[in-house]
């Protein structure tokens, strides 16, 4: 297929949404790397490099940023047909903390001079960041960190852990939560800083998840120093920013995509198995169907909040606790009708790996707050039952 010929961002706002879809997917078609098509597990940086750079030259990298930025500057219905061009394709997901986290939050909370020095440098893929929030005695409880950032003077020093930094091993650059105030209340003394990985005393080191694969690192700081202007808006605010960007990772979490794409593997594995035309089968999947719907309509809402700079509540925590129970379900199913495929690590034809997708499931409950956790934050907070 040929490439569509190139579209301003002006030109795209004068499509009507129907011509808006086929002209995203006619370029995704086209550029997509075919064997980076519907990968088994999320791919290293050096393996997704090449999708994000060709979203990054054809400025597509950031749907949501302001063009100010960078950005695409897309309404949520416009964000939501991409998300869905995207996901039909079966294209891999990037590298995209910088994107989908900390650039919305700079934006928001950081200086001139942090937007002006980080912002291009996440659209070129010169930096590629991890999110340092996750401690081994602060996760859901994540107000409890112990990274304490001691003040030197013109610079904090660094003395702590993370766990379960995601793909911290393809980061040069990271982002942390750490106690400044030792003396404050939990939720208080907690600041948000900036530092790269290479920085002296910091080490990584993989940590291997149930399929072999080394997605989560351990993040080590021994007195690691960093400059007092890389601390993102004020002292002992950084809880405040957190919960921001929490809200962002929900929505980002809470993306249909995963579910989406699961779901296509589904009938994929049916048809392999036969059983695509099997009543029982298309009823099960049926209803994915239709709860795959409900899910893009409060991701579309959560996004479109976003969109007219609103500061979302604890009802986004909602979007998380669906997309990932949805997934979950769609995955276990898979499970089932694999039958003595399911044991296998490695795929089966056609790229189909039920045993993998099984995997990449379990912990999505997890991280990002655990369901349990979100389901106490939403009872206090929508509901006002006692605690």
């Amino acid at each position: 297929m040929a490439e569509p010929a190139p579209l301003t961002l002006e030109d795209l706002d004068a499509l009507d949404d129907a011509a808006f879809r086929a002209h995203v997917r006619g370029w995704i078609e086209a550029n997509t790397p075919p064997e980076l098509r519907f990968p088994r597990r999320r791919l290293h940086w050096r393996e997704n490099r090449p999708w994000y750079l060709a979203l990054s030259r054809r400025g597509w990298l950031a749907p949501a940023w302001p063009r100010a930025h960078g950005g695409m500057g897309l309404n949520a219905t416009r964000q939501l047909i991409m998300i869905e061009e995207f996901e039909r394709w079966g294209c891999p997901r990037i590298s995209d903390m910088g994107v989908l986290m900390l650039g919305p939050l700079l934006l928001k909370h950081g200086s001139e001079a942090q937007k002006r020095r980080f912002l291009p440098r996440i659209l070129s893929g010169e930096d590629i960041w991890a999110q340092g929030y996750s401690e081994p005695n602060a996760g859901s409880d994540l107000a409890a960190l112990r990274l304490e950032a001691a003040d030197a003077g013109d610079h904090w020093v660094l003395n702590g852990q993370k766990t379960w930094v995601t793909f911290a091993n393809d980061a040069n650059w990271i982002f942390v939560l750490a106690r400044t105030d030792r003396g404050a209340k939990k939720q208080e003394g907690i600041s948000f800083l900036l530092l790269p990985t290479d920085s002296p005393g910091l080490s990584i080191r993989p940590i291997l998840n149930l399929d072999l694969h080394d997605e989560f690192c351990e993040v080590f700081f021994d007195d690691v120093r960093v400059p007092k202007d890389m601390l993102v808006g004020e002292v002992n605010r950084g809880w405040t920013y957190a919960k921001a960007l929490l809200g962002f990772e929900r929505v980002a979490i809470g993306s249909p995509r995963l579910s989406a794409n699961g779901l296509a593997a589904l009938m994929r594995l049916a048809q392999r198995m036969g059983r695509a035309e099997d009543p029982v089968f298309l009823d099960q999947y049926a209803r994915f169907r239709l709860e795959l719907a409900d899910l893009k309509a409060l991701y579309e809402s959560f996004t479109a909040a976003l969109r007219r700079g609103e500061t979302l509540g604890p009802d986004v925590a909602i979007l998380k606790i669906v997309q990932t129970e949805l997934y979950q379900r769609i995955t276990d199913a898979m499970l089932e009708l694999a039958g003595g495929h399911a044991g296998l690590l490695d795929p089966m034809e056609d790229a189909l790996h039920p045993a993998g997708q099984f995997l990449l499931a379990r912990p999505t409950t997890i991280f990002g707050g655990s369901s349990e956790i979100l389901r106490n934050t939403l009872a206090r907070g929508l509901l006002d039952l006692p605690a």
